[in-house]
């Protein structure tokens, strides 16, 4: 491999660890459990962190020479996840199982949240963050799906509005969860 590629892959990589450092400081905001019903559990949280993911992969697409980035942003995911699962103690012969199951739910719901944004109404999108945000909860409220589903919308609109140059460097800005400002001001 020329060393230019080295140097450019590992430049890729830190874009990717990066955006997956933003993503996850996002997705551990207390608002969304707070106020918008995510359940606080392992599953939960790995369901915001996937959300974000599929959010900044849906704008990453949007320019062909991203496919790299996005790719390492996956790895980084699924990477975090290994050692998440070690941490809690999941033996070494199940994480490699566990993992694959996360990645194979990871692309089920980016095809669920694609279809859902792509639809132009709620209705799918809602369905499919009571199938997987909230699956754990039996599929939670029906408002709590509604605020997330505006809040990916917005998200989305958000992150187009970003140039791609920042993303690519690794950069990413994500708008209030929902209830944080009410939250900020006592309400």
């Amino acid at each position: 491999m020329p060393l230019t590629r080295l140097f450019q892959t590992s430049e890729v990589r830190q874009a990717a660890y990066r955006l997956y450092g933003a993503i996850v400081e996002q997705a551990r905001r207390p608002p969304f459990y707070l106020h918008a019903g995510v359940p606080d559990s392992f599953d939960g949280r790995f369901d915001m962190i996937a959300l974000h993911v599929f959010l900044v992969l849906r704008r990453l697409r949007d320019d062909g020479s991203a496919a790299a980035l996005a790719q390492e942003l996956v790895d980084a995911m699924m990477a975090d996840m290994d050692r998440n699962l070690r941490e809690i103690g999941v033996g070494d012969l199940a994480v490699p199982r566990k993992t694959q199951a996360m990645a194979a739910g990871l692309r089920g719901r980016i095809a669920s949240y694609d279809k859902g944004l792509d639809a132009g109404d709620d209705g799918a999108l809602i369905a499919a963050l009571r199938r997987n945000l909230f699956g754990t909860v039996g599929g939670g409220r029906a408002e709590d799906a509604a605020i997330m589903a505006a809040y990916m919308r917005a998200q989305t609109g958000l992150l187009a509005d970003q140039p791609m140059a920042n993303l690519l460097a690794g950069q990413a800005r994500f708008g209030e969860p929902p209830g944080a400002l009410g939250a900020a001001l006592g309400h």
